[in-house]
């Protein structure tokens, strides 16, 4: 499968990053003195090639899957509470359905591959590749035809969406696992340095999740190509949220990073298209462990840091008032020739 082709930022009109300093710079502040904010405002006018950038009907998407990794007893919950917790978000009960609702922003769920038939829903996109991966402590994940079919749905979903902002969360018992033993193989890191609790296991669950990661990166040795390695060790809703973000950046929509497993999808879709970086805002860093050096790994300055380890794309919906506030500032505050300002004065 050729993913598609992502250009950098930097490719818009040459004339282009002047002009949004000038307009960034004109308005009627000191220099810099909006920080990040002026970053996000300069980011967001690079990917929409102009100098009046507009969000327009922000959403997410949550991507939910089981892993069959979970047999090795690498997680503190049941492989039931995904369905469990897809059951709350679409009854609006969850964290991501109150941050979405209080900052204005559409919510979809996305069923990639959950071990539960959860029949028509309203809210619920389903993309079910397979009740669950396979167990890759003992062969591979997916088939290259089943994470061929995740990338193509991922893609999909986002050629159905109207608006230019994305964020993108997970909900996958064991998904912790997946994510760490992709971030080792595609980032050289050591496994042990990319295993944290997860849902909350003890030390001697993280132990063991270390062990459970080791002996499978021994047993796929082979996979090395970024999608290998995907279908080797990822989830379902991870090979979904990859080709999300490469469809979503590929028509120069702004994507929203959350947390550990959001960025462990991002790493493949940027092993794939390097550019990918370009069009992401990093909400946060995660509690998890590891999530600092994955982020550290992609040149990602995170927005918030909370300590927030949920998922679900809460750390994405906390982040969008930022994005507002960025792009905002620049389409409506007065410069100093409209407010008759001298630059002196401020």
């Amino acid at each position: 499968m050729t993913p598609p082709t992502i250009p950098p930022v930097l490719d818009a009109p040459a004339d282009l990053a002047a002009a949004l300093a000038r307009a960034i710079d004109n308005k009627t502040k000191p220099l810099g003195s909006l920080g990040r904010l002026e970053t996000l405002a300069r980011q967001v006018g690079m990917i929409q090639q102009t100098t009046k950038p507009a969000l327009r009907e922000p959403a997410i998407l949550v991507f939910a899957g089981d892993h069959g990794v979970v047999a090795e007893g690498v997680s503190a919950y049941p492989q039931d509470v995904t369905w469990q917790m897809v059951e709350n978000f679409l009854a609006g009960g969850a964290a991501i359905n109150v941050f979405a609702e209080q900052n204005g922003c559409a919510l979809r769920v996305v069923d990639a591959g959950v071990a539960h038939e959860f029949g028509p829903r309203p809210g619920l996109d389903d993309r079910k590749v397979a009740m669950g991966t396979r167990n890759f402590a003992r062969e591979a994940a997916m088939t290259p035809d089943q994470c061929r079919q995740a990338l193509r749905h991922g893609m999909e979903l986002v050629d159905a969406l109207p608006g230019n902002v994305l964020g993108f969360g997970e909900m996958g018992i064991g998904n912790t696992t997946a994510a760490a033993a992709l971030m080792h193989k595609l980032t050289g890191i050591p496994v042990p340095q990319c295993v944290g609790a997860g849902t909350g296991m003890s030390a001697d669950g993280i132990r063991h999740k270390q062990q459970v990661i080791e002996a499978a990166v021994a047993l796929h040795a082979d996979a090395a190509a970024p999608l290998d390695v995907l279908a080797a060790f990822g989830g379902f809703e991870i090979a979904m949220m990859t080709g999300a973000m490469l469809r979503a950046a590929e028509r120069r929509m702004v994507l929203l990073i959350d947390g550990f497993i959001v960025t462990s999808a991002l790493l493949v879709a940027a092993r794939l298209q390097p550019a990918i970086v370009d069009y992401c805002v990093f909400a946060h860093c995660s509690g998890e462990h590891g999530h600092r050096q994955m982020l550290d790994a992609l040149g990602a300055r995170p927005l918030l840091d909370l300590g927030l380890r949920l998922g679900e794309g809460t750390g994405s919906a906390l982040a969008l008032p930022l994005l507002h506030a960025a792009v905002n500032f620049l389409d409506r505050m007065a410069t100093f020739e409209s407010a008759q300002v001298s630059e002196q004065s401020a």
